[in-house]
């Protein structure tokens, strides 16, 4: 795929204005870090050539959440299905996303099935979801609420790069010569076994987790790699494993010691790191087909 320079898009885009769509699936964001985004991208690309859409469910509140499961869903529909939007963009994770599955996976139109999404931590639940449903645009990486992050300005850069441009030096290119997918390890954990796990045969799966005890790091990697079909991937990457909290007691083994173990109790390969996880680093990771350049 040729990819073009920022300055060839932009002739491009004047043709057609490309439209992104914001939702927030699980927790909201704030209007003031949509301002800040939203006037990142416009230093990047110009309103004429760029529209970025923060759907008023962004800012709701719920407890816990971005609105309720049906303000929630009823977003995510409505932009999903908008003939106009390009792209939609997952405004940030927390917890929430998996909640809707039921109720949005069968109210997709046509037009939600040629759309990109982009987003991860929590959003891999619709990922997931969504792959199931035959979404062929999918990819794990930064959202606008890393604006938030000390040096979250280059990953929402590279977030926009990606989904504009397709830009290569966005993406984690370790594995570029096979499919891949990524996931934040518990979120997918709580997906296997579900109607919303998605077939990954021969795929390189990249996993990462921020904030986690590392019991539970094996613990969910254990359930994972116990799984009939996620023992078809090609193998598991570890991404980054980050702000582990100490215990009471030290573990006793280190978070790629638990990936090497659990791979190889499970037959599957190890195939190193991967350039990912829950900081300003993150690097984008399309589902599916092998980047070509």
């Amino acid at each position: 795929m040729h990819s073009l320079s920022i300055a060839e898009v932009g002739l491009e885009l004047v043709k057609k204005l490309f439209r992104i769509g914001v939702v927030a699936p699980a927790s909201p964001i704030s209007k003031a870090l949509a301002a800040n985004v939203n006037e990142l991208a416009s230093s990047l690309y110009g309103p004429e050539a760029l529209t970025l859409d923060f759907h008023p469910q962004c800012f709701l509140s719920a407890g816990h959440f971005a609105g309720t499961d049906a303000e929630r869903s009823g977003a995510f529909i409505e932009m999903a299905n908008d003939p106009d939007i390009d792209a939609i963009w997952f405004a940030r994770g927390g917890y929430g996303s998996g909640r809707l599955l039921g109720d949005i996976l069968q109210r997709l139109e046509p037009a939600a099935l040629t759309k990109t999404y982009l987003g991860y931590s929590d959003m891999g639940a619709l990922l997931s979801g969504l792959k199931t449903r035959g979404a062929p645009s999918l990819a794990h990486g930064p959202m606008p609420g890393d604006l938030a992050r000390p040096g979250g300005e280059a990953a929402v850069s590279r977030a926009l790069k990606w989904l504009i441009e397709r830009d290569p030096q966005s993406v984690e290119t370790s594995f570029s010569d096979k499919p891949c997918a990524a996931f934040n390890l518990i979120t997918f954990s709580q997906i296997v076994g579900t109607p919303w796990q998605c077939d990954l045969t021969d795929h390189v799966l990249m996993l990462e987790e921020v904030s986690e005890y590392l019991y539970r790091v094996d613990r969910s990697l254990f359930h994972v790699t116990s799984n009939e079909n996620v023992r078809r991937v090609k193998g598991i990457a570890m991404g980054r494993i980050s702000d582990v909290p100490e215990n009471d007691r030290p573990f006793g083994e280190s978070a790629e010691e638990i990936f090497r173990r659990c791979c190889e109790r499970a037959g599957l390969a190890f195939l190193g790191t991967a350039d990912i996880g829950h900081d300003e680093n993150n690097k984008v990771v399309p589902f599916g087909a092998p980047l070509t350049s």
